[in-house]
């Protein structure tokens, strides 16, 4: 299945402010945000397991257990944002 991931504040900065991903079916949040920390490079830094980072679907808030769905889109973001 195929997700539309956005970043926003820092990690937009660091990665860009959007992508495509295709993932299995039946993948969660978590299992994404792993996939694209392997990646290595700037995504390892900004997505590791031990950084603070919140995650939307759909512009719902939610936590790394929820299982995504074809055409999601998920948007990933530091605890903090200004506005």
């Amino acid at each position: 299945m195929k997700v539309q991931v956005r970043y926003f504040a820092s990690l937009r900065e660091a990665l860009g402010a959007q992508e495509s991903v295709d993932l299995a079916d039946g993948s969660t949040v978590g299992a994404l945000r792993d996939a694209l920390a392997a990646r290595g490079g700037r995504h390892a830094e900004v997505l590791a397991a031990g950084r603070a980072v919140r995650c939307a679907v759909d512009q719902q808030m939610c936590g790394e257990q929820v299982v995504l769905t074809e055409g999601a889109e998920v948007a990933f973001f530091p605890p903090v944002t200004g506005g």
